[in-house]
């Protein structure tokens, strides 16, 4: 089965460009606050099309799709650690990413932004070689 990574990529280039948007404006303009705002929103579509794809991709690991499809974030990540698909590093700093946006998950105040910006290098980083690892499978399906 091919995973369709397409509107990750399209949310992780919107994150990448909102990011380097938001670096050239000054704090006190107010396209920072737009900038600052999209980088909040993709960050948050990123994360949860990761955990989504990444629960498809751990699929042939279950005795259903339905078992995979039942697993909590935190579990699929886990799990994704579990089968090698990331390492352990990367699966603590994808709990961190998680704990980042539910314990703020209804502060959208300057404090919520600036702690999600401090983490966006890694958090591209990371889902970039995340929605590898998924494309990858696809290529091993496409071969077989």
């Amino acid at each position: 089965m091919s995973i369709d990574t397409a509107f990750l990529r399209r949310c992780l280039n919107a994150l990448d460009r909102a990011l380097d948007g938001l670096r050239r404006h000054a704090s006190d303009d107010v396209l920072h606050e737009v900038f600052r705002a999209a980088c909040v929103k993709e960050f948050e579509l990123v994360l949860e099309q990761c955990g989504k794809l990444l629960k498809m991709r751990l699929r042939p690991w279950f005795a259903s799709n339905r078992q995979a499809d039942r697993l909590a974030f935190r579990d699929v990540f886990r799990h994704a650690a579990k089968h090698g698909l990331i390492d352990a590093e990367a699966c603590e700093r994808w709990l961190r990413y998680r704990d980042n946006r539910n314990g703020t998950a209804h502060d959208y105040g300057a404090g919520f932004a600036e702690a999600t910006l401090k983490l966006l290098p890694d958090f591209l980083t990371d889902a970039r070689a995340l929605a590898d690892v998924i494309e990858a499978a696809n290529e091993a399906a496409d071969d077989g």
